[in-house]
């Protein structure tokens, strides 16, 4: 049969030895788990404040694949709009006075630059550097970095079905931290 259909028989073995890739952005239905899984941890300040992201936080893209869940699989983590849809979160902007993207508001400002994320050892590991400042004037500039809660277990049972979701879980305890660390710093500096 091979003899008879050469062109079948090179394209068998050819998709036998490629890797396919399946592709998962983690970004895509963020904003529906948080949605589905807001916390109170944050803490709280009166703060007004516009914020932006560095360009280079903003296009950030980040790519893994984890063998525990197939090695076809290819998670693509675009951290900047997991980080802008965190921000815009019914549970952080309940925890500012008024937080707005790209505008000065009270002469307040946030800048959000991301240092590094990485997903390893099932978690999320995020540094951020946050700068605020007022009317233009630097008040202060710090880095915060929190390790998101290990996801082994469920990347383990559920394979790459629960993949996404440890993902978008450490990723969220990670930023949780962070943002609680910023807002008593902000508070802080009032």
């Amino acid at each position: 049969m091979l003899q008879r259909y050469p062109i079948l028989a090179i394209f068998t073995a050819a998709l036998t030895l490629s890797a396919c890739s399946i592709n998962h952005p983690i970004a895509k239905d963020y904003p529906q788990y948080l949605t589905n899984n807001q916390t109170t941890t944050i803490g709280r300040t009166n703060l007004n404040t516009g914020y932006a992201l560095t360009p280079s936080t903003a296009s950030h893209h980040y790519e893994f694949r984890a063998m525990m869940t197939g090695a076809a699989n290819l998670w693509v983590v675009e951290f900047g709009q997991i980080l802008d849809q965190t921000l815009q979160s019914s549970q952080v902007q309940s925890a500012f006075g008024k937080l707005t993207k790209d505008i000065d508001t009270d002469g307040n400002k946030l800048l959000f630059d991301l240092v590094q994320y990485q997903f390893n050892d099932f978690s999320a590991h995020v540094e951020l550097r946050v700068t605020y400042s007022h009317s233009g004037q630097e008040v202060f500039s710090r880095s915060y970095r929190a390790d998101g809660q290990g996801q082994g277990g469920k990347m383990l049972f559920a394979g790459a079905f629960g993949m996404k979701n440890a993902i978008q879980q450490s990723t969220k305890l990670a930023l949780d931290e962070i943002l609680g660390k910023l807002i008593a710093d902000l508070n802080a500096a009032r």
